[in-house]
């Protein structure tokens, strides 16, 4: 027993700059994940910041009525129809095009040329959406460079509101989506592609396979799980955002009472009554629907890939 010990502290020493970094990582999602889960408690609660005395664990309960509150508010219908449809026109543009776009860069056989490609492509992810609002507004305003360039054309009579119409909101933060996010999604296809064995296209190339069919009977089956993974984190975070990681800054910075009719989202509503308002205690239950939501989402979408594809993430 000693020995067996003995062997596992020397693998932990031979270990420790890999432990380090992994032990790192486990405190980061302690500390900023799994302890704030004790807040999700001033749901039930009438919980009020200003009420002096009385603490999340003090103040009284008053079970769902902040769930019946939010499920009854004249906002929830199209909360709820922003929420999905900005989601799900994500989905299906967000995810598909990085794998068609790693498709496309692992064909680029000019080396040089590939990795200029493949970092320009990656580049808009490190912007942040403040920055990209900011430029949204001096290209896409009524007096911006495209409806400038429109008019000197004479292909509009008129400036387009591209941010001010609520009907081409959705396209808009769709767009601006993919282009900041499709570069760097593709690195994970990339890599997955990476480690296919070269061994299978000598072999399909002998048999004169064209370059459609091994990517069709080759490629796209040996990283079909890392698809599979990938789909199924997006289905999770489908109400968050999906690849992209949030809806709330694009809706936030690009949203306006003009078109609030498609900009308004649940992560805004939150925002907006949890820290405009004040009502913490409220927006931890709105909060805390749109969570239980993902996480069935999660289970569903784990569900139906194992009878699909017979892969999934547990």
């Amino acid at each position: 027993m000693k020995t067996k010990k003995k062997t596992k502290w020397e693998l932990f020493r031979k270990q420790g700059a890999l432990q380090v970094f992994v032990w790192m990582g486990m405190i980061y999602l302690i500390i900023f994940n799994l302890i704030p889960m004790f807040g999700i408690i001033m749901g039930f609660k009438d919980y009020s910041i200003t009420s002096g005395v009385k603490g999340i664990f003090t103040s009284p309960w008053v079970g769902m009525k902040w769930f019946r509150e939010f499920v009854t508010d004249y906002k929830f219908g199209t909360l709820v129809r922003n929420t999905v449809m900005l989601s799900v026109l994500k989905l299906i543009f967000t995810f598909p095009l990085p794998i068609l776009f790693a498709l496309m860069i692992n064909e680029i056989h000019n080396y040089p040329f590939k990795k200029i490609l493949q970092t320009c492509s990656y580049l808009p992810h490190f912007i942040s959406w403040v920055i990209i609002s900011s430029i949204s507004y001096q290209f896409l305003s009524q007096s911006g460079i495209i409806n400038t360039l429109l008019q000197a054309l004479h292909l509009t009579s008129k400036p387009i509101g591209f941010l001010t119409e609520a009907s081409k909101f959705w396209g808009l933060a769709v767009f601006l989506d993919v282009w900041k996010e499709m570069g760097w999604w593709t690195i994970i296809f990339l890599a997955a592609i990476t480690g296919i064995s070269q061994d299978y296209y000598e072999a399909a190339e002998i048999d004169g396979a064209s370059r459609l069919q091994k990517i069709w009977y080759i490629t796209l089956p040996c990283i079909k799980s890392t698809i599979v993974v990938v789909l199924i984190m997006t289905m999770g975070n489908l109400f968050g955002g999906g690849l992209s990681g949030s809806n709330f800054e694009q809706c936030y910075l690009l949203g306006n009472s003009v078109n609030a009719a498609t900009s308004d989202i649940i992560q805004t509503y939150v925002f907006d009554v949890g820290l405009s308002q004040g009502r913490y205690a409220y927006a931890t239950a709105v909060g805390l629907i749109q969570s239980v939501i993902s996480l069935i989402l999660i289970f569903v979408s784990n569900f139906v890939s194992k009878k699909l594809t017979s892969q999934g993430l547990f």
